[in-house]
């Protein structure tokens, strides 16, 4: 199951894309499919044909897991 992520690196915009899995406490890198800016648009240090890249995780400061279209709608409120 593939997890969509926002990731924080130091110095640099967030960026979305998607993981197959999350990393371990023991992965020294986190790859991640189709990476783009929260916006949707091109990263600009990066090719346009690039569909994975690699980040070394002492680079990251934060990685946000978004919930799947599936999850929302699993939970939600009940009104009595």
């Amino acid at each position: 199951m593939a997890y969509s992520i926002i990731l924080h690196i130091a110095g640099e915009m967030p960026i979305m894309g998607e993981v197959e899995d999350l990393p371990k406490p023991t992965d020294t890198l986190v790859i991640v499919s189709n990476p783009r800016l929260r916006d949707g648009k091109d990263i600009h240090y990066l090719e346009h044909n690039v569909v994975k890249v690699m980040w070394p995780v002492d680079k990251i400061t934060l990685i946000e897991i978004l919930e799947s279209e599936e999850e929302e709608h699993l939970i939600g409120f009940v009104r009595e």
